[in-house]
């Protein structure tokens, strides 16, 4: 994969991918997949594979919850239906998720089904509430180290999921893999008319009905639903108690879905050169929360493994595709339940090796690479891999892999501030001292030893033209050396401050208490 580009998310208003044209136009809308047969094709086609792989991730999850696999597949068609017009990235695909099913698997154990859909109700109001406030904007605190991480932490987590698919099983199931792969990497040297995925699904799944041969099937994976989702509420008490019970989980179920959903669409605009809106990106998946859970759902977010086989397996670059996902898995698992079923596991892992290879950065891991890269870097993308992959949680990783970074980027630049005393003073009795770098907690805790009080003359100047005050600790500090010579006798002025350095000193020097 590429190296990921360090794109920072626009200040609201955020801008339609294509500037001064209604979203409806852009390439990415329901209008675009209808510009040629070609790219409608694409789409289509786009959308039913995505179908495909989405029924045993949703049965997995569902499992994962302890819920029936009828209610991750009915949140599946749910969230891809509703964020295809909703959502800020087109293209990208969301659904019923193992991370949110982690979140809320101890309301289902604890409290039942219908404290599990009170749950992914607040959860999606919270999102909604979170994206209207701008949390999107926080996304300019990622490093790119992080987001490396991330997408490395995903590819591994991808392959290692379809791990238990390949123990214990009959011999078959490898060379049916195997095929599956080959099929993948080859087939698309003949021709990208059909996508790959689709095809080494339908082979694998007429060979295995043909041969009869003994492989676990989709089937294997849980019962199909055979009707339609409803209209749910649950039934719970409408008191503080059942807020108590549920907005914990409801809000780490938000927080989750947020930063999953940001960060592959952020992932989705590096793969496709586009821009999308992130502010309605979080809005969005609030929405398609709260839909699931009035159908009730199980909730969920961005997948970053159906996003992947959409928009680089498959070519799919608008919103009909991931409407078309939602649909088409309503269709496979209602109307063509008993075709689905007899579908070969070892198709379906075959397509998702292939995503995790595809979205794994290899760039980042060569030796040519980490021999550049700063080991700082390499760290915090370190730490995001290892607490992802351990915890199993997206979400974990990328806080532990924001403060990595943060704590090594503050102790690197605490060290570039520099105190250098000037002897070219044309008065005998002063001493101009120069101060550079940035000025913040962690460079200005020793800038009070950076003078001689004894020995310095009665006047003392400290340039501070190459320097910036960000914040009342240096205040404190500066306040510190004026009080050191004023015990000595002597007079200190600063000089060269600009103009927001110097409104920070003169509102707060002399004001923060005897202890600084």
């Amino acid at each position: 994969m590429a190296d990921l580009r360090a794109s920072l998310p626009d200040p609201a208003p955020e801008p339609q991918p294509v500037t001064g044209a209604p979203e409806a136009a852009s390439s990415g809308s329901f209008r675009a997949a209808f510009s040629s047969a070609r790219r409608l094709r694409t789409e289509v086609l786009g959308g039913l594979v995505v179908a495909l792989a989405l029924i045993p991730e949703a049965i997995a999850f569902s499992i994962i919850a302890g819920v029936d696999p009828r209610i991750g597949l009915f949140a599946a068609f749910t969230m891809a239906v509703t964020i295809s017009f909703v959502g800020g990235r087109p293209a990208m695909i969301s659904a019923a998720t193992g991370a949110v099913a982690l979140v809320v698997a101890p309301v289902v154990r604890d409290h039942g089904l219908d404290y599990l859909v009170a749950t992914v109700l607040l959860g999606g109001l919270l999102q909604v509430v979170l994206g209207v406030l701008g949390v999107a904007r926080l996304m300019r605190f990622i490093p790119r180290s992080v987001m490396v991480g991330f997408v490395n932490a995903l590819a591994i987590l991808i392959f290692t999921s379809q791990l238990p698919h390949l123990a214990g099983v009959p011999f078959a199931v490898y060379p049916m893999v195997a095929a599956g792969i080959a099929i993948m990497v080859f087939f698309p040297r003949l021709t990208k008319v059909v996508p790959a995925p689709l095809v080494a699904i339908v082979l694998l799944t007429l060979v295995a009905v043909a041969a009869s041969v003994a492989v676990p099937t989709v089937g294997d994976e849980g019962a199909l639903p055979e009707s339609l989702p409803t209209l749910f509420l649950p039934d719970v008490p409408p008191n503080l108690e059942t807020l108590q019970i549920i907005a914990p989980y409801a809000l780490a179920m938000a927080l989750v879905g947020l930063i999953e959903s940001l960060l592959t669409a952020k992932l989705v605009d590096d793969i496709t050169d586009t821009h999308s809106n992130k502010t309605r990106e979080s809005w969005g998946q609030g929405v398609a929360n709260v839909v699931t859970g009035l159908f009730g759902g199980m909730g969920g977010c961005a997948m970053i493994g159906q996003t992947m086989i959409n928009v680089k397996s498959s070519g799919a670059r608008t919103r009909l595709s991931t409407f078309l996902a939602g649909v088409f898995l309503l269709v496979l698992v209602v109307g063509l339940g008993d075709v689905v079923a007899i579908m070969p596991m070892a198709a379906l892992v075959a397509v998702m090796i292939m995503v995790a290879v595809g979205t794994f950065d290899w760039h980042s891991v060569r030796p040519s690479t980490l021999r550049r890269m700063p080991r700082s870097e390499t760290a915090v993308m370190l730490a995001t891999v290892v607490v992802t992959v351990v915890t199993h949680n997206l979400a974990y990783g990328v806080v532990v892999g924001v403060a990595v970074a943060a704590v090594l980027f503050l102790q690197r630049v605490s060290h570039l501030t520099t105190v250098t005393r000037l002897d070219a003073s044309d008065a005998d009795d002063e001493r101009v001292y120069a101060v550079d770098g940035e000025l913040f907690f962690a460079s200005s805790n020793d800038l009070v030893y950076q003078f001689d009080y004894t020995a310095d003359p009665g006047r003392v100047v400290i340039d501070m033209s190459n320097a910036h005050v960000w914040d009342a600790s240096t205040v404190a500090a500066l306040d510190a050396v004026q009080h050191k010579y004023a015990a000595h006798g002597k007079v200190v002025t600063f000089r060269g401050l600009d103009a927001d350095s110097a409104a920070r000193l003169d509102r707060l020097g002399g004001n923060l208490g005897a202890g600084h």
